[in-house]
């Protein structure tokens, strides 16, 4: 019987709270954010999470000057 003791993170963006700023992108040293060409309710790109890779560092939320755009959250399985 292996137990897998691995923690799976994912990062949560509110896009109309994301000014474009690009901070997150560039502090993630996995590289799995990045830029959309869609644009928000402000009428700029956000940044979004490319659905793996996270490893749950918060590099991306203590670069974000906007409180609340991004959330680290770690997956349970149920």
């Amino acid at each position: 019987m292996s137990v897998n003791n691995k923690k799976k993170f994912r990062t949560v963006i509110i896009p109309d709270e994301c000014k474009g700023c690009n901070r997150c992108v560039v502090a993630c040293p996995k590289q799995v954010l990045i830029m959309t060409d869609l644009l928000n309710c402000n009428g700029v790109p956000y940044a979004q999470y490319t659905g793996d890779g996270c490893i749950g560092c918060g590099a991306c939320f203590y670069s974000c000057p906007e409180p609340g755009a991004i959330t680290v959250l770690e997956e349970t399985e149920e």
